[in-house]
């Protein structure tokens, strides 16, 4: 084997005649990259403000800052939060005013700027983090909500009896507050400290609007004549206790609420129709087994009950980012790895796909009169644009630039293939290539597989996380990135193909779209390795221990026990609703699912990942796989990354991350040793 100590530069050296022309970036390019989201077009159609993302390396975070664009224009950026971000922009009804979230103190708090020009201020200054808020209809309120204060009963007790909690029994529950909001308050942004904090007392103070009622409000919205307000609630903000949410409606002038929707299962808010007179909610009806892969029901309700009827009925996906406008009921859904967006017949249900120009839309907004459109949206081959357009989607604008910063980068070619699984399924999945692609070679393979199970993977230039992807692609190998059994965007049946065959079923596409690609002869067999992070890696885990296909796998917050799991983790309906079972009712489909069952069997190569706090895979599955695989002699790591729940969010600990995954797979598909660069 040889010994390659290796610099950061020498790592990225060009690999090819092509790549001659075109940079190969580094990890730090990649994670690096700007980012744009969450366009909103101002309710007169003439702005967009929109979320623009960066890395801070210095203060090791992704940062995000408020951007606009003033009719049609280039954008320029709005905020500069140095120590945390700015997002959730919410323009006021007459266009004038955004109110954002920031945490520019101990707490993130309401803040507003003028659209012409100024320093933004304080809105709101609460004893609690703020998480949602809403514009009254005629600008002079914001309605917000927060979670109750309990800080000072907590405080006597652990004085008295130390710290202890009670597992699903201690909550703070969320309420509906309001405050006024006066343009004339941007003066007091000149007064001392001492002064603001008597105006906010006295004339800024916040008031509760439900309250001494025993459930947690999730959402809400005001009703277009702003005399009520629909809230989606539930009987505390523990997790699983979404199942039991329901809608209700709250009368301002009577100060009095009564529930509107309340079905067995999951009820959820959406919006309010334009005249006032319907509210749209999605819906689970009774089904708390199999709602976690189950299509969500659109239903429309008239607010005296009446009126009731399921929209799209027959649309196999689920609807997102749905919104009801004057010219009708829009939204987006996974059509296998394409995004469009649907337009849905309020009166009939009936819905049809719009065309657009674009493979995959993130998110939309419209304006008030529902004649001009803001979304950011992507093709195969760039990165999310802001776009500006009328509802005919036939000239938008495009307002940011996000695409030219790979313009001479060496990235990823992508493609769509399928091929049929070990049962008969036909399986899709993205397969990409590098720029240099040579259809007479054999190149190493690496397998990324999404989590979910009702993630999906979509052809991309720039595929990372913690995998090296374009990296690797530049060094000379082939990336399939697997859309197995469970995934989004192909339907109700398909996603509930590995229902008690988690892991299974799983391994049947991964396994059989690598032996398509062996058919095509593009692959060299002898130099394959397999990856993927939360649900993907468990599959990564599974095939560890249930074959020897690969010569190395990176389990990234990857499930190794289904039982250790069930017992630790923060969704228990999960398991039980995948699994058709506990492990005290059904022991033998947690074992024929688990991937330690088969743990003797192991011999790959495993690199393990996962984050110290992780509550939706709890660390001890990690632990588990490392002691198992250890005592079964099989070359393993395993990596903590300390502070941090299920995901990566830091930019240098996902660097970290990427090397660690750079060094494996260099080790067991190529036959180098390459050292953590020390700068």
């Amino acid at each position: 084997m040889k010994r390659i100590f290796l610099l950061v530069l020498l790592v990225f050296a060009l690999q090819s005649t092509t790549a001659q022309t075109s940079e190969n970036p580094s990890f730090e390019d990649v994670i690096s990259l700007k980012s744009v989201s969450n366009a909103v077009i101002s309710p007169d159609g003439r702005h967009v403000v929109f979320t623009k993302q960066s890395v801070d390396w210095n203060e090791n975070k992704y940062d995000r800052e408020l951007w606009v664009s003033k009719n049609r224009g280039k954008p320029f950026q709005l905020t500069n939060n140095l120590k945390s971000t700015s997002g959730s922009a919410k323009w006021s009804p007459d266009s004038k005013w955004i109110a954002f979230l920031s945490k520019r103190g101990e707490k993130t708090q309401i803040h507003a700027l003028r659209i012409a020009g100024g320093e933004s201020f304080q809105v709101t200054k609460t004893k609690n983090d703020i998480s949602g808020f809403e514009w009254s209809p005629d600008g002079q309120k914001i309605s917000f909500l927060q979670s109750e204060d309990k800080s000072e009963e907590e405080k006597e007790r652990k004085e008295t009896y130390g710290g202890f909690a009670v597992e699903d029994a201690e909550f703070n529950l969320n309420q509906l507050w309001v405050t006024d909001f006066s343009p004339a308050r941007l003066t007091e942004s000149l007064l001392p400290d001492e002064l603001k904090d008597t105006i906010y007392t006295q004339k800024r103070a916040a008031r509760l609007l439900i309250d001494s009622v025993a459930f947690s409000i999730n959402s809400f919205k005001w009703s277009p004549n702003g005399k009520q307000i629909a809230f989606e609630h539930q009987p505390d903000p523990l997790r699983n206790t979404f199942f039991k949410a329901d809608i209700s409606i709250y009368d301002i002038p009577s100060n009095t609420h009564k529930v509107l929707v309340h079905n067995p299962s999951y009820d959820g808010l959406i919006n309010w129709s334009p005249d006032g007179k319907s509210i749209l909610y999605r819906t689970s009806l009774n089904d708390s087994t199999s709602n976690y892969y189950s299509n969500g029901k659109l239903f429309r309700i008239d607010l005296d009950g009446s009126g009731e009827k399921q929209l799209a009925q027959d649309f196999d996906e689920n609807l997102s980012g749905v919104q009801w406008t004057p010219n009708g009921i829009f939204a987006i859904a996974w059509q296998k790895t394409k995004r469009p967006l649907i337009k849905i017949n309020p009166k009939n249900g009936n819905y049809t796909v719009l065309p657009i120009n674009l493979e995959r839309i993130w998110s939309y907004s419209f304006s008030k009169d529902g004649k001009q459109l803001a979304y950011t949206g992507v093709n195969d081959t760039n990165l999310s644009e802001v776009y500006h357009s009328d509802t005919k989607l036939s000239k938008p604008t495009v307002l940011t630039a996000s695409s030219k910063q790979i313009k001479n980068w060496s990235v990823a070619q992508s493609e769509v293939i399928s091929w049929k699984s070990q049962d008969g399924q036909v399986i899709e999945g993205v397969l990409h290539k590098p720029m240099n692609y040579d259809p007479n070679k054999k190149y190493p393979l690496l397998v990324v597989i999404h989590g979910g199970p009702t993630g999906i993977s979509t052809p991309s230039p720039t595929p990372a996380y913690v995998y090296p992807m374009i990296q690797w692609l530049n060094k000379g190998a082939l990336i399939l990135r697997p859309n197995y059994r469970g995934s989004a965007g192909y339907g109700e049946k398909f996603r509930s193909l590995n229902v008690q065959n988690l892991g299974v079923g799983d391994a049947w596409d991964v396994l059989s779209g690598v032996a398509y690609l062996e058919e095509q002869g593009i692959i060299d067999s002898n130099k394959m390795g397999a990856m993927g992070w939360s649900q993907g890696g468990y599959i990564s885990a599974f095939l560890t221990t249930n074959t020897d296909t690969f010569k190395a796998i990176s389990v990234g917050a990857g499930i190794s026990n289904w039982m250790t799991y069930y017992v630790n983790t923060d969704i228990h309906p999960f398991t039980r609703q995948y699994l058709k079972a506990t492990p005290w009712s059904d022991k033998e489909i947690y074992e024929k699912t688990s991937p330690m069952t088969n743990i003797n069997k192991a011999g790959t190569p495993t690199l393990i990942q996962h984050g110290e706090f992780d509550k939706r895979v709890p660390i001890a599955n990690a632990y588990e796989l490392f002691q198992g695989l250890q005592d079964n002699d099989v070359a393993t790591k395993l990596i903590v990354y300390k502070g941090f729940g299920h995901g990566i969010t830091k930019p240098k600990e996902q660097l970290a991350a990427t090397w660690h995954n750079w060094q494996w797979f260099a080790k067991y598909i190529w036959g180098e040793i390459i050292e953590l660069p020390k700068e």
